[in-house]
């Protein structure tokens, strides 16, 4: 995969994305206009839409729409083709254009050092790994096993050609992001100080190239990036401006301006989102809060910046940023970037803590000294307050043709999905495990949608007819 192959799909999606949120904002306005804001809609009329009512899974696991098919791609403690084995705990993902029509599939791991791990139930393949490859090797003492896998997946019959450890040392790499330039940046969800054993610190964000040849990334900690509990990013194709979530009941936006757009290890300057004017804005509009946050009123925004980007012992970054003014924000979690504007869910935000969606809208001068002229606005696009139709909003993504698909994070957890037109579907429910759905992200040519059962160990591919892909036969190459 080339760095021109790569920009070109992500500027494909982000194109589609601003449709799509457009009509996950057309269908939640028309079923609350009709069913009013806090009754329940008709759940058969929803479930009935677009792919039709799910079809009992005889295998206990999904149950998918009609003509709809999973296969488990990869499971916790099968061999992988390094030596290793698939670990636990897979959560964000993303895909890349391979070769021959190959799909790329980079897995993040949420794991702590007690949880199973790359190298085994006992450890008993951890000599296999290069020590000089692990951010924190803790002396040998259950070193850190977050980090990153990749899978190089045959599309046609959803073989797994390759699989191997991308990045290890790392700790609860939730989520991240795709970059224009064609790598992926995973996040340590953690704060963890040097001490403990520890021989690092930890909360940062690392860079992982995209590749079909076997490797472990250099684990470089992408310190300027901040250290705090890292959950999304996403990047402006057109500046290189990386935006960030934090999820936290009292999290922060971030914005990460790299001195070098493209080389984040060149550091930058790190910035938390202000609404202008107004000093410590509480956006999540729950009534112990006291304050309303507007819906679908645009405001304008400021930059905070930081003295210092990492903790300092009992000053949090997200503390500092909000007694300087900058907003907060209840768990911001999946976030990505469309036409000329990004969103960004916050999972337990709205009156009744079901979730949140926000749009910003970049300034044209975004990241200059001539942005104060035209600042940047953040906007409340949904807050449904209805568990029916939004529920505990984690990852998303978008599809190529534009409808949004999201995972929920909650006891009966559903893949859904918002057409442009706005029609809600649901495309998958877990009838298998107690576990939340985790980093569903579509192929490049959109004909499959990964999608891990996380406490499981499952990284799941669904494939179907999905609008646009019947007669579409291309391959796009790398």
């Amino acid at each position: 995969m080339n760095q021109s192959t790569s920009r070109r799909s992500f500027l494909r999606q982000a194109s589609m994305a601003s449709i799509g949120f457009l009509g996950l904002q057309m269908f939640v306005a028309t079923t609350l206009q009709s069913c009013g804001e806090h009754s329940t809609p008709n759940k058969e009329k929803l479930l009935r839409s677009k792919y039709g009512k799910l079809k009992k899974d005889k295998e206990g696991v999904l149950n998918l729409p009609k003509d709809f098919s999973y296969k488990i791609i990869a499971r916790m403690g099968e061999p992988m083709s390094d030596g290793l084995v698939h670990p636990d705990k897979p959560d964000g993902m993303a895909t890349y254009i391979g070769s021959n029509g190959r799909v790329i599939l980079v897995r993040n791991h949420e794991l702590m050092p007690t949880n199973f791990s790359a190298f085994g139930k006992s450890y008993e393949h951890l000599e296999k790994v290069d020590q000089s490859k692990f951010y924190d090797f803790r002396n040998g003492n259950l070193p850190c096993s977050g980090g990153t896998t990749t899978l190089v997946v045959n599309e046609d019959t959803l073989e797994v050609e390759k699989s191997w450890l991308s990045l290890t040392g790392t700790l609860r790499n939730c989520a991240g992001g795709s970059t224009p330039w064609g790598t992926w940046i995973s996040c340590e969800e953690i704060v963890m100080p040097r001490k403990n054993g520890y021989e690092q610190s930890h909360g940062y964000n690392f860079e992982v190239p995209i590749t079909e040849h076997m490797q472990l990334a250099d684990p470089i900690p992408l310190k300027a990036m901040g250290q705090f509990n890292h959950e999304a990013v996403c990047v402006d194709p057109r500046t290189s401006i990386v935006y960030q979530t934090e999820d936290r009941k009292d999290g922060l936006i971030y914005r990460f301006l790299p001195n070098e757009p493209g080389q984040l290890v060149k550091g930058g300057k790190l910035q938390a989102l202000a609404i202008k004017g107004s000093k410590r804005v509480i956006t999540r509009n729950w009534e112990t809060d006291g304050q309303k946050f507007p819906i679908n009123k645009p405001m304008e925004v400021e930059w905070i910046d930081f003295e210092q980007v990492e903790n300092v012992e009992n000053d949090l970054l997200r503390s500092q940023g909000f007694q300087n003014g900058a907003a907060k924000f209840a768990r911001g979690e999946g976030m990505w970037f469309g036409n000329q504007e990004l969103y960004f869910a916050c999972t337990s935000g709205g009156l009744t803590q079901t979730g949140q969606i926000f749009r910003y809208t970049p300034s044209p001068y975004e990241g200059t000294r001539e942005e104060a002229k035209q600042p940047g606005r953040i906007e409340l696009f949904l807050e449904p307050n209805n568990g029916e139709l939004l529920k505990f909003c984690d990852n998303l993504t978008v599809a190529p043709w534009g409808d949004v698909i999201f995972c929920e994070d909650h006891a009966k957890p559903r893949v859904v999905g918002i057409t442009t037109s706005g029609q809600f579907y649901q495309i998958a429910e877990n009838v298998g495990f107690q576990s939340e759905f985790a980093g569903g992200v579509f192929s490049p040519s959109g004909r499959t949608y990964f999608v891990n059962i996380q406490h499981a160990g499952l990284t799941i591919a669904i494939q179907g007819p999905w609008i646009n892909t019947r007669k579409r036969k291309w391959r796009l190459k790398a």
